[in-house]
């Protein structure tokens, strides 16, 4: 897609308006912008509508972790993706396969230029985060929204996994998922046992349901998340450092930046040991963030690791 830009100036003394035209590609409308592809196209069906996408898209970027995750996992390695936090960088456990990743931006606030820049032919995003750029992005390359992060998300990875042609992939990926789940409970006998996870943040700690991500794989493992009326409605609830000891269960995991920092678990919860025995430190970057099936089998491999631990 060109853009032409047209600057008038008016010189002194009367002489003639002089027209400068300056072209600039600052964009791709589909792979064979930017010289690979074969134009091949397949319908998909959004939110926004029916896309056609490439069948075989070859520069994609991501601006949900979701996607970024599942894409890595498909073996479609973005070519940029949005991130949490541009200081932390594309998340570590994603492996080296995405350290050559471009960052555009904060998943918030996406950098449409520096999307631009990148020539993609196909770019994945979230209705609820990036609804507002939607007419930005499709400028550059068909666009493609999940409804919302909040939905569940192995429909998530199989929606990302249509997207990109992998449907089978995807379905084998949350089948190696499962499988790994149903490896923990049988050698840690982990049924009948609770299970809570606690974000330290702003003094609170907020508690992860059931539908939550990784509630979801502590109960894929066996685990029962303590009940409370707000998980029909709610992912995660506040509480006060005063209330901490409701979140009591048999294991305690606590999420942080640095579970190796020594400071990773709050006074709030190791003065309250009665009620919670034992927390265990794990790494935010998959447990809360790295939604998808690498970051499932990383939560699954933490968990296997602190259960084998305490045997």
């Amino acid at each position: 897609m060109e853009v032409t830009t047209v600057v008038t100036f008016k010189p002194a003394l009367g002489l003639l308006a002089v027209a400068l035209t300056v072209a600039a590609g600052v964009s791709g409308c589909s792979s064979a912008n930017v010289g690979e592809g074969d134009g091949a196209t397949r319908s998909i069906e959004t939110v926004r509508g029916t896309v056609d996408v490439p069948d075989s898209a070859l520069r994609i970027v991501t601006l949900e972790p979701l996607e970024l995750d599942t894409a890595v996992a498909l073996g479609v390695v973005p070519v940029g993706t949005a991130v949490l936090s541009e200081a932390a960088g594309v998340p570590g456990y994603l492996g080296d396969e995405a350290v050559s990743i471009e960052m555009v931006g904060s998943v918030t606030d996406p950098r449409i230029e520096s999307i631009a820049a990148l020539q993609p032919d196909l770019i994945l995003g979230t209705e609820t985060r990036h609804g507002k750029f939607y007419d930005q992005l499709a400028g550059i390359a068909p666009t493609v929204f999940m409804k919302s992060q909040s939905d569940p998300w192995k429909d998530n990875v199989r929606f990302v996994g249509r997207v990109l042609g992998k449907e089978g992939s995807a379905e084998d990926l949350l089948g190696d998922y499962d499988a790994r789940c149903s490896e923990v409970a049988e050698e840690h006998a982990t049924e009948g046992r609770t299970a809570q996870l606690i974000r330290p943040r702003n003094g609170e700690l907020t508690l992860y349901g059931p539908s939550s991500f990784a509630g979801s794989t502590l109960e894929c493992a066996g685990f029962t998340t303590p009940p409370r009326p707000e998980w029909a409605e709610e992912i995660s609830i506040d509480l006060s450092p005063e209330l901490a000891g409701e979140a009591r269960a048999d294991l305690i995991v606590v999420t942080s930046v640095d579970p190796s920092d020594p400071a990773a678990i709050p006074e709030t919860i190791s003065d309250n040991a009665a009620a919670l025995p034992n927390p265990h430190a794990v790494d935010q970057s998959y447990w809360i963030t790295g939604v998808g099936p690498k970051g499932g089998l990383a939560v699954l491999d933490d968990i296997d690791r602190i259960l084998s631990e305490q045997n």
